[in-house]
């Protein structure tokens, strides 16, 4: 199992969204156990998902009570989007919330059994997909933004399944060592790469390139701001201010390529893969960069309530999501907005 592990914080500072200090989420722990998520897929091996789902939920209920952190990220999140959409049709509890952490371990089944070609693939449908088919024509690649909603392994696995998808992606080399040697033992043929990175210098950008004219995708993650002092910008969402990256836009303004969103989330008895273009081409120029990188942001940031608000239970950021940044960004990165530092420490 793996779930953010908290810090509480200290009761006299103010719960204001605009206002209050949090840890960011890179610098929040997991309270991970691997020996864990391989014994509760062999249950799921040996006796099916109804057996698994009851191993599962003390599981569960155990995070939920140990880590408030998680629970109270939670409850905002189930109420921010409650009251922006009416997506979970009253007022939510803490039954809500369990039900929340829930999903999120059913989900971690079905990461498994995505990367291991084992989920039930017929049970997957897709929306948008045109738009990367029109890109997997022309020759060319393109840079995928995805976020942390749903089976986002169900739209890595996709691309063994889609003529011609060629998928890297972006993840924090901290994590990439791991999910490598999952990913091996599950599917050792996947056509999947994960590019691990800390900075993306000027040569990494230059094999980013050369990747997506040979008519690769380059998938980053969009919805979590960086750590280190890179660079992000407040737009809102759920009806409120939250933190979102530049990194994706910089990057795809460098690399001349097209912007693309996807997303994946339960629908009835399997998921749905969405698929949008969010720019045909990024531009940034000098005198509106700012602006620029604040409606690109913005547009993403939409795409993702709307995604939110279609499956609620599958949105899985346990930690404050708008919370002040209490990481400062220093006066120089503030005075050289460069694009290589704009893409600096683009985390997964």
């Amino acid at each position: 199992m793996s779930i953010v592990h908290p810090e509480s914080p200290r009761s006299g500072r103010s719960q204001s969204a605009q206002s209050r200090q949090s840890p960011h989420w890179s610098a929040i722990g997991e309270a991970t156990c691997v020996w864990g998520i391989w014994l509760l897929y062999g249950l799921y091996r040996a006796f099916g998902r109804l057996l698994f789902r009851a191993v599962m939920y003390p599981v569960v209920v155990y995070f939920w009570l140990a880590y408030p952190l998680a629970r109270r990220s939670s409850m905002e999140y189930l109420g921010r989007v409650e009251a922006a959409s009416s997506a979970i049709g009253t007022r939510p509890t803490w039954r809500h919330s369990l039900r929340h952490l829930f999903s999120f371990g059913d989900t971690l089944l079905d990461k498994l059994l995505a990367i291991g070609g084992r989920y039930r693939f017929e049970q997957v449908s897709k929306e948008g997909a045109e738009v990367l088919r029109r890109q997997i024509a022309s020759g060319r690649g393109g840079i995928i933004m995805t976020a942390h909603v749903g089976c986002l392994e169900l739209c890595r696995a996709m691309a063994n399944r889609l003529d011609g998808l060629r998928l890297t992606v972006l993840v924090n080399s901290a994590h990439a060592e791991r999910f490598n040697r999952i990913l091996a033992r599950l599917d050792p043929d996947s056509m999947l790469q994960l590019y691990q990175i800390d900075d993306i210098s000027p040569a990494t950008a230059l094999e980013l390139s050369a990747r997506v004219e040979a008519g690769e995708f380059v998938a980053i993650a969009g919805d979590r701001a960086p750590a280190h002092g890179g660079r992000a910008v407040r737009v809102p969402f759920l009806g409120a201010p939250a933190r979102f990256p530049v990194g994706p836009y910089v990057l795809a303004s460098l690399l001349k390529c097209p912007l693309f969103a996807m997303g994946c989330v339960r629908e009835g008895r399997g998921h749905l893969i969405r698929f949008t273009e969010l720019e045909r081409a990024v531009k940034l120029p000098r005198a509106r960069r700012e602006a620029s990188l604040e409606a690109l942001a913005a547009s993403y940031a939409q795409w993702l309530e709307d995604l939110v608000a279609r499956s609620p239970y599958d949105w899985f950021n346990f930690y404050d999501f708008w919370a002040d940044d209490p990481i400062s960004i220093g006066r120089r990165d503030m005075q050289h907005p460069a694009q290589e530092r704009d893409v600096q420490h683009t985390e997964s």
